[in-house]
């Protein structure tokens, strides 16, 4: 069995091209990979056994922590210029003072994933609490993306902050379909250095890893301003863009919903 076929009989991978981009030599995203609860619950080789099945030099870029509109536009920027497609783990608060930047998000071909209300150590409070900052996040994504409050995501991807849960708050999630993202790698973006050394940091980390989901935020300056570089980075060394996005259902949920 070639490659790709195990890798679609993994994940159900949908392939697909970049969608049109008017720069020939962008560097565009490769695939588009449906990611399932349940036959991938869990993924992020820094927090859990397993993560997304992507080849050699296949990477996802994702964004913590935002919408923060002076760098998010910069990334989102950035990203349209390579005809890239991300991931953006939005906090609850953050989405409901910037409804507009949530919409601009998806609009531009992102997916939205959910990443709590406030952003607390969710291993700290009591499972109510953690339960309350779970929904309450998703319904105030949901309200600035699609104008309804709901408890039930349209994408469910869900990021903890700090990348800390107790089993409790992870079966929580399986129960309700909820794929729990952590990362392969990350950028380090909330030390102090300058955009330079971040994307030193970043592309030595990701030259010895091969692949993964990597975790920036665009809330960062030295982020947002290192990011041009790092997508010229990943064009040049030969590194491709999966898009994940939700598995459709099945048509028995389908039919129940």
């Amino acid at each position: 069995m070639s490659l790709g076929a195990v890798l679609a009989a993994l994940a159900g991978t949908a392939s697909a091209g970049a969608a049109e981009c008017p720069r020939k030599d962008a560097l565009g995203t490769s695939r588009v990979l449906s990611v399932d609860a349940k036959t991938t619950p869990r993924v992020g080789l820094k927090s859990f056994p397993q993560t997304l099945p992507l080849a050699d030099h296949e990477v996802v870029l994702t964004f913590d922590d935002g919408p923060h509109p002076p760098t998010t536009s910069k990334v989102l920027a950035a990203l349209a210029q390579e005809c890239v497609r991300a991931t953006f783990f939005l906090i609850g608060l953050h989405a409901a003072e910037h409804p507009e930047m949530v919409q601009r998000i998806a609009r531009e071909g992102h997916t939205i994933g959910h990443h709590t209300w406030s952003h607390p150590f969710m291993a700290r409070i009591p499972f109510e609490k953690a339960k309350e900052e779970i929904d309450r996040g998703i319904a105030a994504d949901e309200k600035a993306l699609k104008g309804v409050s709901t408890t039930t995501p349209s994408t469910p991807f869900f990021r903890f902050p700090y990348f800390e849960s107790t089993q409790a708050q992870l079966d929580l999630l399986q129960s309700r379909g909820i794929v729990v993202f952590g990362a392969d790698l990350w950028a380090s973006d909330w030390n102090e250095m300058t955009p330079e050394q971040e994307l030193k940091l970043v592309t030595e980390r990701l030259a010895a890893a091969g692949r993964g989901i990597i975790l920036f935020h665009d809330p960062k300056a030295r982020t947002a301003a290192m990011m041009p570089a790092f997508l010229r980075y990943l064009r040049d060394n030969g590194y491709r863009i999966v898009h994940v996005v939700p598995a459709a259902p099945t048509q028995k949920n389908a039919d129940a919903r």
